[in-house]
């Protein structure tokens, strides 16, 4: 599972391939900054996004993933990082 620093934030983004199917889902989790640093505090728990996105290899998936976090992070959402 890639994971990267995005400022503050820990990004980890998978994919997984979608049942009965030859698509992929592209999967991401993002955790907050923590007081305690043996603690992951997560703020976006692991799921599906890009729902609307056709995915044909696990790569491409998991760049899609990428791309949502950089997106959703830039915009400052606090609402959907928990802040």
């Amino acid at each position: 599972m890639p994971y990267e620093m995005m400022r503050e934030y820990e990004v980890e983004y998978a994919s997984a391939r979608l049942p009965d199917s030859e698509h992929w889902a592209a999967m991401l989790t993002i955790y907050g900054p923590s007081r305690n640093p043996m603690h992951r505090n997560c703020v976006f728990p692991m799921q599906r996004v890009a729902l609307d996105a056709v995915l044909t290899s696990a790569a491409q998936a998991e760049a899609e993933a990428r791309k949502v976090a950089q997106q959703m992070i830039a915009q400052g959402r606090q609402h959907d990082l928990g802040g």
